[in-house]
């Protein structure tokens, strides 16, 4: 089974991001993830049984208070991405760190080059087969007032099933 992790951005700025990506889809064509708003702690891996890491974010998220960090402005990687940047706060970055190097003890999980500790935070608009449109996309996106206030309190698990992310379990940090 395929799975992902992530933070889901939840309030106005996860609404706007939702919404947006819907924009420029009907606007331009340009497709974006089936996931909700978020921003990835690990990208998708195989494994058959995770109730391991089930058990760890279990432990780890009721030791653990959320933090908070903002959203302000965009930006891309090359012509391949569009995106909200994500300013960590200096807590949420240390929380963040804390929970890579936790699952990074889980043998079936490894992560790459630009994964884990050193990522560049981000909410992504559009990432499916932009370079064409990406000029058109860029100058579309990057005049939008975005500016927000977050709180990096969940981690969710998703699982792929019928060619979508189903939720499998989110579990909460403590407030």
């Amino acid at each position: 089974m395929r799975y992902v992790i992530v933070s889901v951005v939840k309030g106005a700025a996860g609404n706007f991001n939702n919404n947006l990506r819907k924009e420029v889809f009907r606007e331009l064509g340009a497709k974006s993830s089936k996931l909700p708003a978020h921003f990835t702690i690990k990208a998708p891996f195989e494994a058959d049984d995770i109730s391991y890491l089930d058990s760890v974010l279990k432990d780890f998220s009721s030791k653990n208070k959320s933090q908070k960090y903002k959203i302000k402005g965009y930006d891309h990687f090359d012509n391949r991405v569009v995106y909200m940047k994500v300013n960590m706060s200096k807590e949420g970055k240390a929380l963040h760190d804390r929970l890579i190097d936790e699952i990074a003890k889980i043998p079936y999980i490894n992560f790459k080059k630009g994964e884990g500790k050193n990522k560049v935070f981000h909410v992504t608009i559009s990432s499916k087969k932009i370079q064409k449109i990406f000029d058109e996309l860029w100058d579309y996106v990057r005049v939008i007032p975005c500016d927000f206030e977050c709180d990096f309190d969940n981690i969710t698990v998703f699982k792929w099933e019928n060619n979508t992310w189903a939720l499998h379990r989110e579990y909460l940090l403590n407030r």
